[in-house]
């Protein structure tokens, strides 16, 4: 089944050569030029993932991104990005996009990203356990979790990374591993990308994000979920 970008950026040349090499990669490509077009066509056609610009006229990409995240829609969005300002790219990611291109950028990378990111939607095949750590239920078949029975509103990103990490108890996981196995990326990517996804994370999961329960640092080394009893 063919997959569908949706690309948002007001340089129609950047659009062209965009759409040009991913519908070479066998993408279906649909296009807008600004911040409230945009917005309205993800939600009106829900792509596969979203390339998103963030100088965008009408609406910038941050805003197009904290409106489409507040329809509770997971889809992937790629931020891209002009400025090499790191505030852009971590608030980028807070706001819930997946992970950020910094124009000029590589084809290559592009297509890297963009794969990466459809082959982690098209093959997430969920456990047949739930697991259930104190206060906390991780139902796998509905990818959904729950603290004290009240369903959390996390990304897809977010709930994989909380069933990697609840999966593997007391184990202390290097960012570089979690990277790999949650965003696949191996040469690609930044590290924090994994460390603004912990704390999304433990804002939506935690009664007090400042003293987690459950998702835990081990300073230096990486992050763990911390054993029962």
């Amino acid at each position: 089944m063919s997959r569908t970008i949706l690309i948002v950026d007001d340089e129609k040349n950047i659009v062209d050569i965009l759409g040009f090499n991913l519908k070479k990669e066998g993408y279906d490509v649909i296009a807008a030029y600004d911040g409230g077009s945009g917005l309205e066509t993800a939600l009106a056609t829900n792509p596969d993932l979203i390339l998103l610009d963030i100088m965008l006229p009408v609406m910038d990409g941050f805003e197009v991104c904290r409106k489409f995240r507040e329809t509770n829609n997971s889809t992937p969005i790629i931020m891209l990005t002009a400025r090499e300002d790191e505030t852009d790219k971590v608030f980028g990611l807070e706001l819930g996009a997946d992970d950020y291109i910094t124009k000029p950028f590589s084809m290559r990378e592009v297509i890297a990203r963009v794969k990466t990111n459809i082959r982690r939607i098209s093959t997430a095949e969920p456990p047949a356990d739930t697991v259930k750590p104190v206060g906390l239920t991780i139902d796998s078949e509905r990818y959904t979790a729950y603290r004290d029975g009240t369903p959390l509103d996390l990304t897809q990103r977010e709930f994989e990374l909380l069933r990697y990490l609840a999966e593997r108890p007391g184990k202390v996981i290097s960012r570089e591993e979690l990277l790999r196995e949650v965003w696949q990326y191996e040469f690609l990517g930044d590290l924090r990308a994994v460390d603004v996804a912990v704390r999304r994370l433990r804002e939506k999961i935690e009664k007090d994000s400042a003293n987690p329960e459950h998702v835990m640092t081990k300073r230096g080394v990486g992050y763990y979920f911390r054993e029962e009893g």
